[in-house]
């Protein structure tokens, strides 16, 4: 493992290995006000315990009507403050830095009245979600919510934000084209949206706070989603953390002879026109595998999700050698429900008494 458990630095913050734990919503934890729950709390000290280099927390809504769950953790009301704050104190007694990914669901949400950048229909887990374009006033609104919930996140003692752009949420449906049909400048500049957010996010916090964001790799195409890269980087993004965008309305592509994933190929070509660190997420299930998407793609470090979620030890257990669990694909996610009935964990827990009873 000569790369993932190499150091690293972005900016002034140190992390003491390549491996991220990236954003998942925590469902079964959150409660309708967006409040923190001690549930909460325990998942992010335990994964920081584990040894996991850095944790960035799930989406965090902006505004209640943004939501993309009833439960999800909110950042738009100073009540919100002294839960969020618990989780961070949490995840730095055991020496761990932590953002928190802000977020606004659009028209992926859960109320009646959905906004998106222009008029536009989806069909989202088994619902007609009908979003209606927004209005300059409301573009500005809710950019402003962003801009509270980083400063918001500054002074409950987190390291940085990452701003959700992908996964068919706000932001990426103001970068996505197909789904963008404005004639305005946030039409014909689908990055601004997101720029004058980063702007303004910038100018009221300290230098050393950390702000990145979450982008689709193929927004609709990989060389756009090169150019916005390119754009955020001039405009003085702190990290690119590559995922998919808007599902449906994007062209996810890899050579055949690539080893991973698209997304992780997106990953590998947007770090070829940038310099500020870059992320690769999707399917990196082991920590050979890890090590070898470090190795061949040249991104700076690696999300790793479903192995953590089955195993919080996961980077320690890697790093010693021992057997860091694998997630099983369920077909409905039991760890959604109840992170204890996760079966993968189940089966890891089963075969380590098993090894000691042997």
């Amino acid at each position: 493992m000569d790369l993932l458990f190499q150091p690293f630095q972005i900016k002034n913050l140190n992390i003491k290995n390549r491996i991220c734990f990236p954003p998942v919503v925590c469902y079964s934890a959150g409660r309708e006000d967006g409040s923190v729950t001690e549930q909460h709390i325990e998942h992010y000290r335990n994964i920081a315990k584990g040894g996991t280099g850095l944790i960035i927390q799930e989406a965090t809504c902006v505004d209640k009507m943004g939501r993309l769950s009833r439960r999800q953790l909110g950042i738009w009301d100073d009540s919100q403050m002294d839960g969020l704050s618990g989780i961070v104190k949490a995840v730095h007694e055991e020496g761990c830095p932590i953002l928190i990914q802000i977020h606004h669901a659009g028209v992926a949400g859960v109320e009646e009245e959905l906004l998106c950048p222009s008029n536009y229909r989806f069909q989202k887990n088994e619902r007609q979600n009908i979003g209606r374009e927004m209005t300059i006033e409301e573009i500005h609104k809710i950019q402003q919510e962003f801009v509270d919930a980083a400063v918001r996140a500054y002074k409950a003692g987190y390291d940085g934000v990452e701003l959700h752009g992908c996964h068919q949420y706000l932001m990426c449906e103001f970068f996505n084209s197909r789904v963008n049909k404005r004639t305005d400048e946030y039409g014909k500049h689908p990055e601004r949206f997101a720029v004058e957010i980063l702007r303004a996010v910038k100018a009221c916090v300290p230098q050393e706070f950390l702000v990145g964001i979450r982008l689709g790799g193929f927004e609709p195409d990989l060389e756009t989603s090169q150019r916005f890269a390119n754009t955020l980087e001039k405009e003085g993004i702190d990290f690119l953390d590559i995922s998919y965008g808007f599902s449906g309305e994007d062209e996810p592509y890899a050579p055949d002879d690539f080893m991973f994933q698209p997304c992780i190929y997106a990953a590998q070509e947007i770090k070829k026109v940038v310099s500020v660190p870059v992320f690769a997420v999707n399917s990196i299930m082991s920590p050979e595998m890890a090590e070898e998407v470090l190795q061949k793609t040249n991104v700076d470090l690696v999300d790793i999700a479903r192995g953590i979620m089955v195993n919080p030890n996961w980077a320690k257990d890697a790093q010693e050698g021992r057997d860091t669990g694998r997630c099983l694909h369920c077909r409905e996610c039991s760890w959604s429900r109840d992170m204890e009935t996760c079966k993968g964990r189940i089966l890891l827990e089963r075969r380590r008494e098993n090894k000691k009873s042997s």
